[in-house]
């Protein structure tokens, strides 16, 4: 059995707990929230864990691995003491809040030698996968352009998701990293000519409620997308990713609205095939997915591909300087930022 330890335990958190420890590979040894109601739930789901009222507390009781789902500002802080502390981690999006702390927590995961997943789970959709394997069979032909969107009809309800300094973002990153890392994973991660974006944001509010932003590729390729919080999109949500390519297209979209249930289908000329359709039970899989390689005894080589290319990106749509040059510039954006935020009255 993994011994687990579970910091932060809001619903997302308890979800991945619920989907770990059904796989029954896996315990829960301990629980570490400051809302007493929402660590009273988890306890509830696994109540042989100890509660726990720190992370040092946590740490102590020597998990194989931490599962974390805190405000994003505390990402960077607590992978890397659950990484120097011998523990394999399992992180939400985004991994950090700029590009400088998820480098620091793959360094600090590369030094302890431990598993670092990071819960990017559109990518284990069957509709993403069944889009993937057409690629790779290069069925698609060469991909020459993306499209992608997630418009949410609603915002967060946390209050900590509008501080940027609690948050590093607004929608763009608590989003539009999934469409960043999409598009990314897809094209096999590809060094990256341009990225740039035009941030909306309420004069009351210091975190953009809509983005647009564009990625060039070296190749050629074009990848556009486009996000939001509170949008009067007619349903729940809108979530779709459509890529183009020289032998015909693919999209994965969401049906009627629902954030769970997901089709994709193949392009070719007018005509279009259904590959997949609901139901499809996805929302665990990334942290199972980590929990399997873990059990297999995998260790930082290991570790959820493109996550410091996924920032690098991001950080250009922000405006804000790469935090590395040299070596790896094929993977980064070099050029002066031309990102832009607009504030709406």
């Amino acid at each position: 059995m993994i011994r687990l330890a579970f910091v932060g335990t809001g619903w997302i958190g308890l979800n991945r707990m619920q989907a770990l420890l059904a796989t029954g590979k896996a315990e829960a040894v301990a629980v570490c929230d400051p809302d007493a109601a929402m660590a009273g739930r988890a306890c509830e789901i696994a109540p042989a864990a100890r509660l726990c009222a720190s992370l040092d507390e946590t740490l102590s009781l020597r998990p194989d691995g931490v599962v974390i789902a805190t405000p994003n500002a505390l990402h960077a802080p607590q992978c890397i003491a659950a990484l120097e502390r011998g523990a394999a981690v399992f992180c939400q999006k985004p991994l950090g809040r700029t590009a400088a702390e998820v480098e620091a927590i793959l360094a600090a995961a590369g030094v302890a030698d431990r598993l670092l997943g990071v819960d990017l789970s559109y990518r284990h959709t069957a509709a993403m996968q069944a889009i993937r394997g057409l690629v790779e069979r290069g069925d698609l032909g060469q991909l020459f352009a993306a499209d992608l969107v997630f418009h949410n009809a609603y915002g967060p309800g946390s209050g900590w998701f509008w501080d940027p300094e609690l948050s590093g973002g607004g929608c763009l990153l608590d989003l539009g990293v999934h469409l960043v890392d999409l598009a990314l994973w897809l094209f096999d991660f590809p060094e990256v000519a341009e990225a740039k974006a035009t941030l909306l944001r309420d004069g009351g509010e210091q975190v953009e409620h809509y983005a647009s932003a564009s990625i060039e590729l070296a190749s050629g390729a074009s990848i556009r997308l486009a996000c939001s919080w509170n949008l009067p999109a007619g349903h729940e949500a809108v979530i779709r990713a459509s890529f183009y390519g020289s032998g015909g297209g693919a999209e994965m979209r969401n049906v009627e609205g629902s954030f769970y249930d997901f089709t994709a289908e193949r392009f070719n000329g007018r005509d279009r095939e259904t590959l997949v359709s609901p139901p499809d039970e996805w929302g665990g899989r990334a942290a199972v997915d980590w929990l399997q390689r873990l059990a297999n005894g995998e260790r930082f080589a290991g570790t959820t591909t493109g996550l410091l290319q996924t920032a690098r990106v991001l950080d250009r749509h922000y405006g804000r300087a790469s935090p590395h040059k040299g070596a790896d510039t094929a993977q980064t954006c070099a050029a002066q930022p031309t990102s832009r935020i607009v504030e709406l009255r």
